[in-house]
């Protein structure tokens, strides 16, 4: 079994950790009223998308999401939340050292003497969550299960729920030559992160929309080889005009980072379909780190 499936399979085990974390991330994360910015690359740029709106939505405070390379500070913050994995992506950094002085900077890292946590007031070690895979599984989904718990939601039976629905191996069957995820709210960050596993692991056509947006436009090209994706949403009407062109759907059913443990297990299926590795996509490597 490769590193991936592992790891994607660890992830119930994972989130137990991060639960008993939840009191730490509620005083760093979910202080009411601060204006927050959250950035990140990749990955961690989809998840702070999720992140942002999951917090807002909670009461806390606004909040935004903008990916490190293109941070655009459109309005003071009182925190800057920077995440990365490995604490050493060039553009985390390099955001982290332009926030002015006075404002609070909290790092959600897996690596504890990294560039980024070195460079935070406030550092979220997820290290029990690294992966050794160049592709991200478990890291994105027990950030989330986090925020979620430090954010007020009751998640501690996430956990048994994602167990019992990785055991069961449901994913989707048959030949496809694209594949798109739709999400709505929180869990369009969700849609663009599945999609990038099928990118990354699989270099199979992948796209993300939010859930509505998916009729303007992007329906054109479904066809007989298309797979469409709700990700922790289901519209039957929608799904219906979808499969109208051939193309298959899936709706949601469990939990969204349920929902995304079940795509990252099928951007493996599909990598391995293919004859290629999902540890280790051609051209990336675990972390970003410009000259």
């Amino acid at each position: 079994m490769n590193i991936t499936s592992v790891e994607i399979d660890s992830q119930p085990d994972v989130w137990r950790q991060a639960w008993e974390m939840r009191d730490e991330a509620t005083r760093l994360l979910s202080r009411p009223g601060e204006r927050m910015l959250v950035i990140g690359c990749g990955t961690s740029a989809f998840v702070a998308e999720s992140f942002a709106l999951l917090r807002e939505e909670a009461g806390l405070g606004e909040t935004d999401a903008a990916y490190a390379s293109e941070p655009r500070p459109w309005r003071p913050y009182d925190v800057v939340l920077g995440i990365s994995r490995s604490g050493t992506t060039t553009e985390v950094i390099d955001a982290l050292r332009a926030v002015p002085d006075g404002v609070r900077k909290v790092v959600i890292t897996g690596v504890a003497d990294s560039p980024c946590a070195e460079l935070a007031d406030d550092v979220v070690l997820l290290d029990f969550a690294d992966e050794k895979s160049v592709v991200q599984t478990r890291f994105p989904t027990t950030l989330l299960f986090l925020a979620r718990a430090a954010f007020g939601e009751d998640v501690s039976g996430l956990p048994d729920a994602a167990e019992a629905a990785l055991a069961e191996a449901a994913i989707p069957s048959g030949e496809f030559d694209h594949i798109v995820y739709l999400g709505r709210g929180w869990t369009y960050g969700l849609a663009q992160e599945a999609a990038l596993k099928i990118r990354e692991a699989a270099q199979a056509w992948a796209e993300s929309y939010p859930l509505l947006d998916y009729r303007h436009g992007p329906l054109a090209v479904a066809h007989d080889g298309s797979l469409v994706w709700f990700l922790g949403v289901r519209d039957d009407a929608l799904a219906q005009q979808i499969e109208a062109t051939g193309a298959a759907v899936v709706q949601g059913t469990d939990d969204p980072l349920i929902e995304l443990a079940r795509a990252q297990r099928f951007a493996v299926r599909t990598a391995e379909g293919r004859g290629l590795d999902p540890d280790n996509p051609r051209h990336l490597t675990r972390s970003i780190v410009l000259s």
